[in-house]
């Protein structure tokens, strides 16, 4: 295999599935970061669908590391990108309802940074499918 074969697969591990153990174990450890920012209409499941997200983050991740799976792994986890785009984009309503409330530079900065990242999830999709 040709070493140009290989660095979409090493650059994926360290895009995709970095992220989502980290995010996978904080899912778990501390779903209430997570729970504010389940978009309302599924809000009934909030802590549910906040494990069982960390869950599908770490198996996705440990998918993306292993050679056999990580083209299986990298399709599941653009779904899963895909998946948690609305709770980004609900993270950001809220923070903007924040921002014009309190109108302190914390509060604009936290709001522009979730903005600025709703574009980066479509990367990180484009990543995940680069899996090989």
């Amino acid at each position: 295999m040709s070493r140009r074969a290989k660095k979409p697969a090493a650059h994926v591990l360290w895009v995709v599935a970095l992220p989502f153990a980290v995010s996978g174990i904080i899912h778990l450890v501390r779903p209430g970061v997570f729970t504010p920012i389940v978009p309302r209409p599924l809000r009934r499941w909030d802590r549910t669908l906040v494990v069982a997200s960390g869950l599908v983050e770490l198996a996705c991740a440990l998918g993306l590391v292993a050679p056999k799976t990580r083209q299986p792994a990298g399709c599941a986890s653009a779904l899963v990108l895909a998946a948690i785009w609305p709770a980004n984009i609900q993270m950001s309503l809220d923070l903007g309802r924040r921002a014009l409330r309190r109108r302190t530079p914390r509060a604009w900065i936290a709001f522009v940074v979730s903005i600025a990242r709703l574009p980066l999830q479509l990367t990180l999709i484009r990543q995940a499918l680069r899996a090989r």
